[in-house]
């Protein structure tokens, strides 16, 4: 289920706290005859709710500082990248060598070999403008990128005029960045599961037809609106109160 932002899951359990609030303040003449409305119910699926955001966000703090790590040790391979077929080029390394090394490069860079872009059409149910950007048919996943990079760097080693004076594209201390590429994917993936589960269930408490809040919130509001009336202060109170489904 795609989610709405997380400042919009937390706004929606708020504002559900304040509707049980609300209908706590009615005392006895809030009874309805369905128990998931009632009131210990609605205080059980609070708490449900509260607790569910907050396993998302604990779970959130280690993959942004993990993504982040990966990101810092990612930024700077396109120019490194630059750099070593430059470095490659400036051999007397055949021209089929530099050809394939080029081919990778391009592949880890994003680039075509070509000029040509392929037409896109924007989909409108997205937010961005697809038509503004082209199709990449380069393979810029992170496990493409490392698995491309070991290529080059197979590549080179087994290139004998590739021997550079410059320490940050010789062999071994790409060998290096190539561990450190790898390190910092797998700490990614090894918290992506804890977050996505975190979300599922948070989704799940919220969203979930029937039982979840936002279902619930609607059904309390019909069962205040026929207590109390279409024009009453107390149905006015809550009536008022917004909810977003993610979608």
């Amino acid at each position: 289920m795609a989610s709405t932002s997380e400042t919009g899951h937390a706004k929606n359990v708020a504002n559900f706290e304040d509707m049980v609030g609300f209908v706590t303040g009615y005392g006895v003449t809030y009874n309805p005859s369905k128990v998931a409305i009632k009131l210990p119910a609605l205080n059980t699926l609070l708490t449900s709710a509260k607790n569910s955001l907050t396993a998302v966000n604990t779970a959130l703090s280690p993959f942004n500082n993990a993504t982040n790590a990966r990101e810092i040790v990612f930024k700077p391979l396109s120019k490194l990248v630059t750099r070593i077929i430059s470095a490659l080029d400036a051999t007397d390394a055949t021209a089929q060598v530099v050809k394939d090394a080029k081919t990778i490069a391009r592949k880890l860079q994003g680039r075509r070999a070509s000029d040509k872009i392929p037409t896109v059409v924007d989909d409108p149910n997205t937010p961005a403008n697809e038509a503004q950007k082209s199709i990449s048919a380069s393979q810029m996943s992170f496990d493409s990128r490392i698995e491309n990079f070991s290529k080059l760097i197979t590549l080179l080693t087994n290139e004998p005029l590739y021997i550079p004076n410059e320490t940050d594209v010789k062999v071994a201390t790409l060998n290096t960045l190539l561990a450190s590429l790898k390190s910092t994917n797998t700490a990614v993936v090894n918290v992506t599961a804890p977050i996505s589960n975190a979300r599922i269930n948070r989704n799940k408490i919220l969203y979930l037809a029937l039982t979840g809040l936002y279902d619930i919130q609607a059904e309390v509001k019909k069962y205040t609106k026929s207590v109390f009336g279409a024009t009453s202060p107390e149905y006015k109170q809550i009536s008022g109160i917004k909810f977003t489904k993610a979608r």
